[in-house]
């Protein structure tokens, strides 16, 4: 199938890996009811090493721990880490579908990103993009309509870090190999973690520690399946489908924790998901029309 289509074979591997990622963000809110927030992210970041270096180890040796960018590789690394660690404390106090929402406003902040650090222009189409995602933005966050949650401010901070994130994931892209920039995305998070999360530490039952086991999993798992979606198909044409993690996370919010979906949120979520498709279709409209 996928010799006749490669773009399609990429789209649902794309959707996906963004169905997993939700999941692993709902086993993280649920057990951060359960386990210090710390504690919680150092099982997803040790269980991903761990499964990333038994893989990378199998097929390229030691290759995957010489890199050509460490201080970006680090600095990437610790930047998804304070990421991780953000969104991790506010689903301990707000929906997972409110958080997931407010976290895809990244994509925006990429694009306001490339215009302030990188120089980029843009034209008024994609600033008009940009205001219709920090106006979806708002109506998520309700400031001022009695529903807004402080929390959420931590998850709009981790949006901005989530942007440079991307942005040195992009500037490492070719410059870099690709299982080193693969191993660096938690190896550094890890050590940290293992240092530090002694103080807080509380020893799991068997069931909470498979579930620790599983978060690790499901993020090694929808990592690569993405990296498999990327084979079939370039990543700036695959990346709008990702927002299936929106949907994931506002299914599995209502499912597993009885969250109500407000009205405010929903229509802030459909804004704020049209208005980044709108910029990946300004930014992919000619190769798009080659397809």
């Amino acid at each position: 199938m996928h010799k006749d289509n490669p773009l399609l074979v990429g789209i649902l591997l794309t959707v996906g890996a963004g169905i997993m990622f939700s999941g692993m963000d709902a086993l993280g809110k649920h057990l951060t009811m359960l386990l210090p927030v710390i504690q919680v992210i150092w099982g997803r970041y040790f269980v991903q090493t761990v499964i990333l270096t038994v893989y990378l180890s199998a097929r390229t040796g030691t290759g995957f721990l010489r890199t050509r960018h460490p201080f970006l590789q680090i600095l990437r690394g610790l930047i998804l880490l304070a990421t991780t660690f953000l969104m991790y404390e506010a689903l301990k106090r707000v929906p997972l579908a409110d958080a997931t929402a407010v976290l895809f406003f990244s994509p925006i902040m990429v694009t306001i990103l490339s215009v302030v650090v990188l120089r980029e222009r843009i034209g008024p189409h994609r600033i008009a993009a940009v205001l219709a995602g920090f106006l979806g933005m708002m109506l998520i966050l309700s400031p001022g309509f009695g529903t807004f949650h402080p929390a959420l401010v931590l998850v709009l901070v981790a949006a901005v870090l989530n942007a440079v994130y991307l942005l040195l994931t992009r500037h490492l892209a070719g410059r870099e190999d690709a299982a080193a920039t693969q191993f660096n995305t938690t190896a550094a998070g890890a050590v940290i973690l293992t240092l530090i999360v002694g103080p807080s530490w509380q020893t799991p039952d068997l069931g909470t520690g498979l579930l620790l086991v599983a978060i690790g999993s499901l993020g090694t798992i929808g990592h690569f399946v993405l990296v498999r979606a990327f084979a079939h198909a370039p990543a700036s044409l695959l990346s709008p489908f990702l927002y299936s993690q929106v949907m994931g996370a506002s299914l599995l919010s209502v499912a597993l924790f009885g969250d109500p979906l407000r009205p405010a949120m929903m229509a802030g979520t459909v804004i704020l998901v049209g208005s980044g498709v709108y910029i990946w279709w300004r930014e992919n409209r000619q190769r798009l029309a080659a397809l």
